[in-house]
C-alpha cells in the first residue's frame, strides 16, 4: 500500500501560508544587481508551478534584473511599500505603494526595477513559469532559450540558409 498522497488527497494540497513565516533568500550580483525575496508559491508546498508569486524587496541603488522581455510569460507586480523606477522600453515610469504594471508575453519592451530612492521598495511578483520560454535582454543583446538552458549573442543572428 502506498503512503505517497493520491492527486486530490487533502494531503497533497497546497497549503495556506503567512507571509511572515515564510524566509527571505537573497540573490545579487555584483554591486549592480539584487533583490530579497519571499517565495510564496514554493512555501505553499507548489513544486510543479505554473504561476508563481513571491514578494520582492529591492534595496536603494539596486538594480532588480538586467532589462529583459518574455516571448511566452507574462509578469505582473504590485507595489506595496515605498518607490522605485520602472524602465519600460525607451520611458521611465516612477512606481510608488498602490501602483500595478503589467508585462504581457511578447511585448518587446524590455523592463526592469531600479531603487534610486533611501528607502527599501517592497512589491509583489507574479509571473508563469514555462519551460519553453524564450527571453531577451534588451541592453546587452542576449537571448536566453530556457528548453536549452543556454543564452546566445544576437550580434550572431544568421539567416535560415547559413551554414547549409
Amino acid at each position: 500500500m502506498s503512503t505517497k498522497p493520491e492527486a486530490g488527497d487533502a494531503a497533497s494540497f497546497a497549503k495556506p501560508v503567512a507571509t511572515q513565516d515564510v524566509s527571505w533568500e537573497t540573490w545579487a550580483e555584483g554591486t549592480r544587481f539584487g533583490t530579497r525575496f519571499r517565495h510564496l508559491t514554493s512555501a505553499a508546498g507548489v513544486h510543479a508551478y505554473h504561476v508563481g508569486v513571491q514578494i520582492d524587496e529591492l534595496e536603494p541603488g539596486k538594480q532588480s534584473c538586467p532589462a529583459h522581455y518574455h516571448l511566452l510569460e507574462e509578469e505582473h507586480l504590485l507595489v506595496l511599500e515605498g518607490r522605485m523606477t520602472l524602465r519600460l522600453g525607451d520611458e521611465t515610469h516612477e512606481l510608488e505603494a498602490g501602483d500595478y504594471a503589467c508585462f504581457p508575453a511578447g511585448q518587446r519592451a524590455g523592463h526592469c526595477l531600479v531603487n534610486n530612492s533611501t528607502a527599501v521598495c517592497r512589491f509583489v511578483t507574479i509571473g508563469e513559469r514555462s519551460p519553453n520560454e524564450v527571453c531577451v535582454y534588451t541592453d546587452s543583446h542576449k537571448v536566453m532559450v530556457r528548453a536549452l538552458g543556454e543564452i546566445y549573442d544576437k550580434s550572431a543572428v544568421k539567416s535560415y540558409w547559413d551554414g547549409e
